[in-house]
């Protein structure tokens, strides 16, 4: 069971997220203003913020500055009046997680709900590198003291702290998620979010726009602009699973993006 804030002074958009989330067993705490807001995630320390945009006391843009301030792992979604709101925009910039447009639609609420709680396991499960066996650890843990695994903790501690791109290469099921949670962990950009995407689990056709998202009405469906995985991990680690399923056109996009450093 998770906590989550919700901050919205539209009655009845708090009472259907209050529920939604309610009914789903997650814990909810709600504020209709920004200062009690701010309160309310210093005081619980939620998993999840879901935030208004336009509050009565101030904008949900100093709000999201505010409870960074108090945790800056927890994944924060906004909740605006306008898919086409600049506002939003700017916040999908800063770092938030995603924006729900009202009115809202449960189904992809629904979905917003469950990626967050997944970042946020992400972020805040540790991994622990080979522990003492008398000494039980919570979180994952990375077992192994053979000479090659020695290699691949010093590989680790080396890289964790350098700004660069990583290719993580091994068997199914060796281990290959672990050391790039591990990675981030130790990194720099372990206050920043932690995202995986695996590509043999999402189609071809909508993989792209998983990757880097897409522009309002850039093709037929897309009636709101939406922020890629590459964009909502800015300052944080992006975990691209199973590489090789890509196809060669996309291999080709992500190669551009990951020498050139930028969308």
């Amino acid at each position: 069971m998770s906590k989550f804030l919700v901050v919205d002074d539209e009655p009845a958009d708090l009472a259907l997220l209050e529920q939604l989330l309610r009914r789903q067993g997650h814990d909810v705490v709600t504020a209709r203003t920004g200062a009690e807001g701010v309160e309310l995630a210093a005081r619980h320390c939620p998993d999840v913020v879901l935030l208004d945009i336009l509050l009565p006391d101030r904008s949900g843009l100093e709000v999201y500055g505010q409870i960074r301030e108090v945790d800056g792992k927890v994944p924060i979604v906004f909740v605006t009046a306008s898919g086409s709101s600049t506002t939003a925009i700017e916040a999908m910039r800063l770092g938030a997680l995603d924006y729900l447009t009202k009115p809202l639609n449960v189904a992809e609420v629904k979905r917003v709900i469950e990626r967050a709680l997944e970042v946020r396991r992400m972020s805040s499960s540790p991994v622990t590198v080979d522990p003492p066996q008398s000494e039980p650890e919570d979180g994952d843990v990375i077992i192994g003291r053979s000479p090659p695994m020695q290699q691949v903790y010093k590989a680790i501690g080396m890289v964790a702290s350098q700004d660069v791109t990583v290719l993580i290469r091994g068997e199914s099921g060796t281990g290959k998620e672990l050391v790039a949670r591990a990675l981030y962990q130790f990194s720099k950009r372990a206050e920043g979010p932690f995202l995986a995407v695996n590509c043999a689990a999402i189609p071809e056709t909508l993989l792209e726009s998983e990757l880097f998202g897409h522009e309002k009405g850039a093709f037929t469906g897309a009636v709101a602009r939406k922020s890629g995985l590459f964009e909502i991990a800015d300052g944080g680690t992006l975990f691209i699973d199973e590489l090789g399923e890509l196809a060669p056109a996309l291999q080709a996009k992500l190669l551009r993006v990951l020498e050139d450093g930028h969308l």
